[in-house]
């Protein structure tokens, strides 16, 4: 299993990013992939996770309504489109993957092949 972070960068506040996580190594649509983040002396926190069997998806409140989580299976790409950026989003951002088709809320410990990460950095 492996997993490559791309499209992290340097952003406004406001702005936006397009996060891509590029699967291989395994049967896509047999698995959920979440994003992570991690900012400096902050745990790991799920943020969006999908589930490629189903296509339904979660959100953490912190960023529902401004961050859509897609799949293109032909790809074995999940995607995290943020938008309205804002500060407190910086971070590291990870992409994992667990087996099966459930996502359980982006629980961290359920999750077991990781990437890693691509730095997100929101100036004020």
């Amino acid at each position: 299993v492996h997993l490559v972070e791309s499209g992290g960068g340097l952003v406004q506040a406001g702005g936006s990013l397009r996060l891509s996580c590029a699967a291989s190594g395994f049967t896509f649509d047999d698995y959920a992939i979440g994003w992570f983040r991690q900012a400096p002396g902050k745990e790991r926190e799920g943020m969006s996770c999908i589930s490629i069997t189903d296509g339904s998806t979660y959100y953490a409140d912190s960023v529902k309504g401004r961050f859509t989580i897609s799949s293109d299976n032909a790809k074995n790409t999940v995607y995290l489109q943020m938008n309205s950026l804002k500060p407190e989003d910086t971070a590291v951002y990870y992409c994992a993957t667990r087996y099966g088709s459930a996502w359980y809320q982006c629980a961290i410990a359920e999750y077991d092949y990781w990437g890693q990460g691509t730095q997100v950095t929101v100036s004020s």
